[in-house]
């Protein structure tokens, strides 16, 4: 069998911003339902003292956070208290300091200049102090607060906006001033619409389908999946799923554990909207660019099916017995009914029509996925797909497009996928401040990254944060609203279209390979559920090793059935048996015709041999053989077969050594020895014989007086 993929598919997460971190706001107008802290860290500073290396050393362990607002945001002329966390996480305790928060008035442009300010901490336009306060002595390993303050005429007369907001701690446990810089979000805004999309996928250690031992552990109070409906429940996140989650459970019949059969009926009974994903999360770009006519589906999952763990049904009716006949057998148990490819698969109550596919789409691809959903398609991109995102909602030529904000998705993402408090409140008021851009009364669409390692905290704390910049609706009412026009921008890539032509041509060998198979679907189903899983739109990252490690397998497997190497055969009698190893590591065993085939004709082989060779073992085979005439030494060629004639394995060769006539020499010299054995035994019988008669005569003689 193929060997699994190695390696579980990790979604890479951006690395951390040197220097640079956010400081935030608070807003006392805002709802308190919502009053979630925000948090800006940065590592202490000591450029300014190069040459003190212990210095050095102290300060990168000293961490300033700035929290406020709601995620960053505050309402236009209200006050703000900016609390300061420092974490102290040296040996030694800091002592007591002073922390200033300054604010820049010139507001961030666009979201260009708010990814520079983030990533640079470079700014147009002068800062201003904001507020100062003492801070308190930290000891070791802990943190102190300490709220700065502001009157509400500080930033009354700011306009709604983003604004560059940096903090400082100086103490003189520092050889320089610690800084964090983030951003103040003034909005007057509550018109935009928002909808957030949250992909529920997951990929086996086999690449193929999660095994018991997966889901007991991926559906545990602790697991992955359950953490993934622990984070969504009672939100309203748009669930995107992998059809084969639920396919996993059901195949398994009674035999699924009892927490993964508690989550599917929890997935089911959530109020949350929903749509399938391609199985696998399959990319449909790359099938489309590869011109496939169809979307790869399963090819089937009746391998997996195992009759015992399904209820027989029972015969409809029992024939009532007549007073003169005897009793009717009581009615035996029909197979039991295995559920189909489609029930399998199936998700309750998932919006059609929809694929998100990887990014590189061009307009052609979203005519093909008409064709492939035999339907209008709504396609889900990121926004650096299109050339200009006026809503979440496009027109393409005609086709609609849902266009996730790429920056503000990307930082949502990040939060979603971090377990610190401080830097998940970065993230989010980083993709709150992108948002912030968008037009008043526009539709945003938030698509987070595929992640199997979310938390649920994590993720619930970031859908929920969508609401402080809009409203959360639905995608039924995204969909439903008027598109804006625009293009596909960005050239396509050909390197996953190559690689997926090579997976189908290696699947076909297969095909023709797994004929010497009683159930080829034990072979070919896994593949193709392999193949879907590296053309996964998760799976991007790693798409060119998993595919070289995927090919290596295939190799590996087609040549994991052969003939094992002879070793010279020494043929002293006219007839005997050739002795044939045919090795076969498959876990199943295998159907091959073992052709054989004489260099000349003074040996008569058997040319073909019906072979079942056992699993994960070598199977010896004699093949009957005659030397006509004479003696020499000759070749014995070997070749296996499938019973549909496809060649299976390297062919070998045993070296033969015929020498019939000493069989003939060893007859005359066995003959003679008998013969001769023969001659000594009459010889001696009759001398014995002489010998007795003689002794016998004497005896009588009588002796004279």
């Amino acid at each position: 069998m193929i060997s699994p993929r190695t390696g579980r598919h990790e979604r890479a997460h951006r690395g951390a911003r040197v220097a640079v971190v956010f400081a935030l706001a608070f807003g006392l107008v805002a709802a308190p339902h919502l009053a979630s802290p925000t948090a800006a860290v940065a590592s202490a500073n000591d450029a300014n003292d190069a040459n003190d290396a212990n210095d050095a050393a102290d300060d990168s362990t000293i961490q300033l956070s700035l929290r406020a607002g709601v995620h960053g945001v505050v309402q236009p002329g209200a006050p703000v208290t900016v609390i300061a966390s420092v974490q102290n996480d040296t040996d030694e305790a800091l002592t007591a300091g002073r922390v200033t928060v300054e604010l820049n008035r010139t507001a961030l442009s666009s979201s260009e200049a708010l990814t520079a300010w983030l990533d640079s901490g470079e700014a147009a336009g002068s800062f201003t102090p904001l507020g100062t306060d003492d801070s308190l002595p930290v000891p070791e390993s802990e943190n102190i607060t300490v709220p700065v303050s502001a009157p509400a005429s500080t930033v009354g007369d700011l306009a709604p906006g983003v604004y560059p907001l940096r903090g400082s701690l100086s103490t003189t446990g520092l050889s320089s001033d610690a800084i964090a810089s983030s951003v103040l979000i003034v909005n007057a805004d509550s018109s935009r619409q928002i909808t957030v999309l949250v992909p529920i996928t997951t990929t086996p250690k086999d690449g193929a389908l999660l095994t018991a031992d997966e889901l007991t552990a991926l559906t545990a109070p602790d697991g992955a999946l359950t953490a993934q409906l622990d984070g969504v429940a009672g939100t309203s996140a748009v669930l995107a799923i992998d059809p084969l989650i639920p396919a996993a459970i059901r195949v398994l019949g009674t035999a699924a554990p009892t927490s993964a059969i508690t989550w599917l009926t929890r997935l089911e009974s959530l109020s949350n909207e929903r749509f399938a994903l391609q199985p696998g999360d399959a990319d449909a770009t790359v099938q489309a660019r590869a011109e496939l006519p169809t979307l790869l589906q399963p090819l089937t999952l009746d391998s997996y099916l195992d009759p015992a763990n399904f209820a027989p049904t029972s015969d409809a009716a029992t024939p009532t017995p007549s007073a003169s006949a005897s009793p009717s057998p009581s009615p035996t148990p029909n197979e039991p009914e295995l559920p189909t490819y489609e029930e399998l698969t199936a998700i309750a109550g998932a919006t059609p029509g929809i694929l998100w596919p990887l990014g590189d789409v061009q307009t052609a691809d979203l005519s093909t996925f008409d064709t492939y959903l035999a339907a209008d398609a709504t396609t889900v991109l990121p926004s650096t797909s299109l050339a200009a995102t006026a809503s979440a909602l496009i027109d393409v030529d005609g086709h609609q497009v849902m266009a996730a904000d790429a920056a503000a998705s990307a930082s949502f993402s990040d939060a979603a996928a971090t377990r610190d408090d401080a830097s998940r409140e970065n993230d989010i008021t980083a993709g709150i401040a992108q948002l912030t851009y968008a037009a008043a009364g526009t539709s945003l669409l938030v698509g987070l990254d595929r992640d199997e390692t979310r938390t649920s905290d994590s993720l619930r704390e970031t859908i929920l944060s969508v609401s402080v910049i809009a409203q959360p609706t639905t995608m039924d009412d995204l969909r439903a609203g008027s598109p804006a026009l625009s293009t596909i921008a960005g050239e396509p890539g050909d390197q996953r279209t190559t690689a997926l032509s090579g997976l189908l041509s290696d699947e076909g060998r297969l095909t023709e390979f797994a004929s010497i198979l009683d159930d080829p679907d034990v072979l070919l189903s896994p593949e193709r559920l392999s193949i879907l899983h590296l053309i996964g739109v998760g799976a991007a990252s790693n798409f060119p090793a998993a595919v070289t490690s995927h090919r290596m397998a295939t190799v590996a497997t087609l040549n994991a059935v052969g003939v094992q190497q002879p070793s010279p055969i020494q043929l002293f009698t006219s007839a005997a048996p050739l002795p044939v190893w045919v090795r076969n590591d498959l876990p199943w065993p295998v159907n091959v015709i073992l052709d054989s085939r004489p260099s000349d004709a003074r040996l008569d082989v058997r040319p073909r041999t019906e072979v079942t060779a056992q699993p994960a073992s070598n199977t010896r085979v004699k093949v009957p053989v005659e030397a006509r005439v004479g003696s020499g030494e000759l070749d014995v060629h070997f070749t296996l077969t499938s019973p549909t004639g496809v060649h299976i394995g390297e062919d070998q060769t045993a070296s033969v050594t015929v020498r019939a006539e000493w069989e003939s020499i060893g007859l005359i010299i066995l003959g003679g020895v008998i013969a001769i054995l023969l001659v000594l035994g009459v010889i001696r019988t009759v001398v014995r014989r002489r010998k007795t008669k003689e002794s016998d005569a004497a005896a009588q003689t009588p002796i004279a007086p």
